[in-house]
């Protein structure tokens, strides 16, 4: 199976409204349901689709391609996050396979600097959800 498609997504084509004011991430599900989990953020009126993407799970089948996960490491061990398209929704592609609050919060205060707004403008919603690998 291959992967989706992860085009490169320059943190200056995204909406102004990113590096301006108070900035919400939402998820869809809980934050330990796995390799991807869908989000939203909104900023007053305003709202993108962001997701969250750890890009090293490889079962059932791979998440990303080796060029894909060499970027995302690469900024990672930098203090960036690899900012990507996927599925025409933007995506917080990070090393791993799963999240933890941390991880959330590392990934989203990334986004912030890369957009060039003060990390304490940004805040998350985190949904626990059940580690899908307890079970």
């Amino acid at each position: 199976m291959t992967p989706a498609p992860l085009a490169p997504q320059d943190p200056f084509g995204l909406p102004d409204w990113l590096g301006e004011g108070d900035v919400l991430w939402t998820p869809e599900a809980g934050v330990r349901t796995g390799h991807l989990v869908r989000g939203t953020l909104e900023g007053g009126a305003e709202e993108l689709p962001c997701d969250l993407l750890a890009l090293d799970e490889a079962w059932p089948a791979p998440v990303a391609d080796e060029d894909a996960r060499r970027r995302a490491h690469q900024a990672w061990r930098h203090g960036q996050v690899d900012l990507v398209r996927r599925d025409d929704r933007l995506a917080l592609a990070v090393p791993g396979t799963a999240f933890t609050a941390d991880r959330v919060l590392d990934a989203l205060e990334r986004l912030a600097r890369a957009v060039g707004a003060d990390p304490d403008r940004y805040a998350a919603l985190l949904r626990i959800g059940s580690d899908r690998r307890s079970h």
